[in-house]
């Protein structure tokens, strides 16, 4: 049997497809390891080892968010990337921020997390913010915020949970949760819970 890459392979995807297949093989020859299976996988390929395969996987050029865009991104690409706008109708405000209009644009580079948002307040003035966050469950010295320590922590692939503290007490929180079809983003936090549509 032989089996065609995709445009933008995925070295992730690639190993689990090799345990799958090492399921089925040991259902014939128990002594097999996920060796035998990488091998096999990579010769279905049309390469001469599962080193071979990983490296031309490696060495190919990373996905832009325009490859995302047009629907051509392999399938790990983060689903929080992406512009969002907010969809005030299924949104509940803050009793304090009663803004007109949000959009938040979301990159993501491994555990580093850029959030760009441009917001219109309720006296329509205009407010641009870039937050850049380490997603490593571990606290950090906020750059913005003089005082406060921000902890951020994935809850698998669709979930990001943030706390912010001052002088060791919780100050806020939030949570930011795409929809499983990638379509919506929520974000709840303290009084509020903000749905976004994807752009």
């Amino acid at each position: 049997m032989s089996r065609n890459l995709p445009p933008h392979p995925n070295l992730e995807h690639l190993k689990k497809q090799a345990k799958d297949l090492l399921r089925d093989l040991q259902q014939q020859d128990p002594t097999l390891k996920l060796a035998n299976a990488q091998h096999a996988l990579a010769r279905e390929y049309g390469f001469a080892s599962w080193p071979k395969l990983k490296a031309y996987v490696e060495s190919l050029p990373r996905p832009t968010l325009v490859d995302y865009q047009s629907a051509v991104a392999p399938a790990k690409v983060n689903p929080f990337v992406g512009k969002w706008t907010a969809n005030l109708s299924k949104s509940g405000r803050h009793p304090g921020n009663q803004f007109q209009g949000a959009t938040i644009q979301f990159e993501v580079a491994g555990d580093t997390v850029t959030i760009i948002d441009d917001v219109i307040d309720a006296s329509g003035g205009k407010q641009h913010g870039e937050n850049t966050i380490l997603v490593d469950g571990n606290e950090h010295a906020s750059a913005e915020r003089n005082g406060y320590v921000l902890r951020a922590t994935w809850r698998g692939s669709h979930v990001l949970e943030t706390v912010a503290k001052k002088d060791g007490q919780v100050a806020g929180w939030g949570k930011y949760e795409v929809s499983n079809d990638g379509k919506t983003l929520t974000i709840s936090g303290d009084e509020q819970e903000i749905v976004l549509d994807r752009n």
